[in-house]
């Protein structure tokens, strides 16, 4: 099978397996002025309290050190943008945490991709990643020309927007590469002005002011700066205001990944309920679903400063 049959059959099985894109890129270092600009935003503390960032930097500017001899970053997309959303009186959960978590969804479908490739008798090696690695899952899926990274700093599809989750497939085998894309983004700045605290500059994404990282990566109890952030507005896990303000979402389809479709029991949910919830209650509700990593005690915290 020659490097082309290859890439092609790769795709084919990726979209038998559920994704909506897959692009490939050459595994490099990242260029010397996108380190600085990391390195920066992680000086300024703009990641906050998500010392993640800071840990396996190394790995993080350079695959190889993450997989050794990885040839390709293999980027795939997965819709994760429900058919029906919450009660308009609920408080605001993420769209993408409306179903179960996608890590291990994601993950699973990279290591079946992974065996196709190994039963047509192509020796391989690699390792699978969905937002669980020092991996820039944006800057390499814009490498491979899957979108543009947009100034509310999400991944961007020409068509069909930015609810998507994505992964990664790191192997040592040499495929056809991807362009990156330019940003189509021209002089729009809608995300920009419609982000409430004011996170986005159209560069880079300040944490300290983002309602998702607040809302859930935070731990323990707010500042008053950080109370009035969140208790100003509806969102009480994650937040989609930058993506709801794109002019590109309005192309965006509903995933028909059953997954990430809401129960019904968490479509009930009204602001009552929310408040009303006890440990067995949340278990029930949100078991191997995204809402786990923020847990009851941090629910209730963003419930807590609310009006």
């Amino acid at each position: 099978m020659t490097k082309t049959e290859l890439s092609l059959f790769i795709r084919n099985q990726a979209a038998q397996l559920g994704f909506d894109a897959c692009v490939f890129a050459q595994a490099e270092p990242l260029p010397e002025h996108d380190q600085i600009n990391l390195r920066n935003w992680l000086k300024e503390g703009s990641h906050a309290e998500m010392s993640y960032m800071e840990r396996n930097l190394d790995k993080r500017l350079d695959p190889h050190l993450l997989v050794e001899g990885c040839r390709t970053v293999v980027s795939v997309a997965l819709n994760y943008s429900p058919s029906v959303l919450q009660l308009p009186t609920a408080p605001k959960v993420a769209r993408f945490a409306y179903g179960l978590d996608y890590h291990a969804l994601i993950r699973g479908k990279l290591n079946q991709l992974m065996d196709k490739i190994k039963e047509q008798g192509i020796p391989v090696m690699g390792r699978a990643f969905s937002d669980s690695a020092p991996i820039l899952e944006r800057y390499w899926a814009w490498k491979g020309g899957l979108g543009w990274i947009g100034k509310n700093q999400n991944l961007l599809l020409p068509g069909r927007g930015s609810y998507f989750l994505l992964g990664e497939l790191l192997l040592d085998l040499e495929l056809d590469y991807g362009k990156p894309m330019e940003s189509r983004c021209g002089s729009c700045n809608k995300c920009i002005e419609a982000c409430p605290t004011k996170a986005i500059d159209g560069t880079c994404l300040d944490g300290r002011k983002c309602l998702s990282y607040l809302t859930i990566e935070k731990k323990g109890p707010f500042s008053v700066t950080e109370s009035k952030l969140v208790s100003n507005n509806e969102w009480i896990f994650g937040c989609d205001i930058c993506q709801e303000a794109c002019p590109w979402n309005r192309f965006a389809s509903t995933t028909t990944v059953t997954e990430f479709q809401p129960t019904e029991h968490f479509l009930e949910l009204d602001e009552t309920k929310f408040r009303k919830l006890n440990p067995a209650s949340f278990q029930a509700y949100f078991s191997g679903t995204c809402l786990e990593r923020t847990g009851l005690e941090g629910l209730q915290r963003n419930l807590a400063v609310k009006h």
